[in-house]
């Protein structure tokens, strides 16, 4: 194989060094995003557009490399909060050679004539509001990473709601191009303005911001209990089988991840601690429990889980194909559902399936051993202390059955 040559742009094609612009000059296949594509219309070689869902294109650039010099386009440094570690990753890192360029974070700094070597630097992008949220807790400077989802604006309404009042930000709006621009703004006025994609956020916190918000946003864990979901009637994954389940279902970052019949979104939102830049499609055909999906998502501020309103398995088909699949609902459709899965699973795939009926365990059994997939079934029993008389006792939950493939 031909190592892959991943090489960052800078903020435009202006910041090449010259041994960069050879390595473009010999490239066979370049890929990489839109934006970045149209910077070469003139390149004879061809292109291939990496997505939003980069993982399977990125494996056959692999394949294309046995004979033929592949480029990968980055913007800034692809190592710095960029598709470097993907594709190492993918593809291992003796395939793999990453050619570095100067990072919006440093050209932002540059702009603003301010040192970045002490600032905190946070990407949002495709992540939840933790991360921001650690870098507010003593003074200084943070870059900000933005997208579509975590924009300048919704970051001011963020700062807003913590009541982080004398913040100063800065908008940088593209970097490098002739539309370049940089501006201060209150965070009352950037909360309703809005701004050009390609943008960075520069904050200043100052002392003067009290360091907790009046309601503190919940910190998402793994094991979270069911009350912090506010299920119906208890119809949740319980905290020691969510546990195991995620444990099961082996996450990595930037996987996609269906969560089939997600009642309140339990398995979707844990998962995220795991997925990164990685997407979760929470299904649910219950429209007031995929309203309480919508508002977990909301309370514990993770961006990449999308609730899908829909009857499984018919609704699954406009899905991005999975890396893993948790299948934690589906009444009488469950083999159905099961089916349409092993049809769309990715190479490599894992799919974990709960049931709590032995006719659900049989035919999940069955359907999964058809396909030779070679099914894994654990008994999970939990009991839990209860008070009883001055002492405690034990009371059992139903057993649950975990079926891996």
């Amino acid at each position: 194989m031909i190592p892959i040559q991943v090489v960052g742009l800078g903020m435009s094609p202006g910041d090449l060094t010259p041994r960069l612009r050879d390595v473009m000059a010999r490239a066979q296949v370049l890929a990489g995003g839109r934006r970045l594509l149209a910077y070469f219309p003139a390149h004879p070689a061809e292109k291939i557009p990496l997505g939003k869902d980069p993982a399977d294109t990125i494996r056959k650039l692999g394949e294309l490399a046995q004979d033929r010099f592949v480029v990968v386009l980055a913007s800034g440094d692809p190592n710095f909060f960029g598709i470097g570690p993907l594709l190492v990753r993918l593809l291992g890192p003796e395939n793999v050679v990453l050619h570095p360029n100067i990072t919006a974070v440093q050209a932002a700094a540059a702009r603003l004539k301010v040192p970045w070597h002490q600032a905190q630097v946070v990407s949002l992008h495709g992540r939840d509001w933790q991360a921001l949220a650690a870098a507010l807790d003593k003074p200084g400077t943070v870059f900000i990473y933005t997208d579509p989802v975590h924009t300048p604006g919704a970051i001011a309404r963020f700062l807003l709601a913590r009541r982080q009042h004398q913040a100063r930000l800065c908008v940088l709006e593209d970097l490098g191009q002739e539309t370049e621009q940089a501006v201060w703004l209150s965070l009352k006025d950037a909360a309703d303005r809005t701004f050009s994609p390609l943008n960075v956020v520069f904050l200043e916190i100052t002392a003067a911001s009290p360091p907790d918000p009046p309601k503190a946003i919940p910190a998402l864990h793994l094991g979270m209990p069911e009350e912090a979901y506010s299920p119906e009637g208890g119809l949740i994954t319980k905290a020691e089988v969510r546990a195991v389940v995620l444990a099961k279902l082996q996450l990595y970052p930037g996987q996609v991840l269906w969560d089939v019949g997600a009642g309140s979104g339990s398995v979707g939102l844990e998962a995220s601690l795991f997925l990164g830049s990685g997407r979760i499609f929470a299904v649910e055909k219950n429209p007031a429990r995929l309203a309480r999906i919508a508002a977990n998502r909301e309370k514990f501020r993770v961006a990449n889980l999308e609730p899908i309103a829909g009857q499984a398995p018919q609704c699954l088909q406009g899905l991005p194909p999975p890396d893993r699949v948790f299948i934690g609902g589906g009444g009488n459709a469950v083999g159905d559902i099961l089916t349409a899965v092993l049809r769309r699973l990715r190479p490599g795939g894992r799919v974990v399936l709960t049931a709590s009926r032995l006719e659900t365990l049989e035919q999940a059994r069955q359907i999964l051993q058809a396909a030779e997939r070679q099914p894994e079934v654990v008994q999970l029993q939990v009991s839990r202390a209860q008070p009883l008389a001055g002492g405690s006792y034990f009371q059992a939950l139903n057993p649950v059955w975990i079926i891996t493939a």
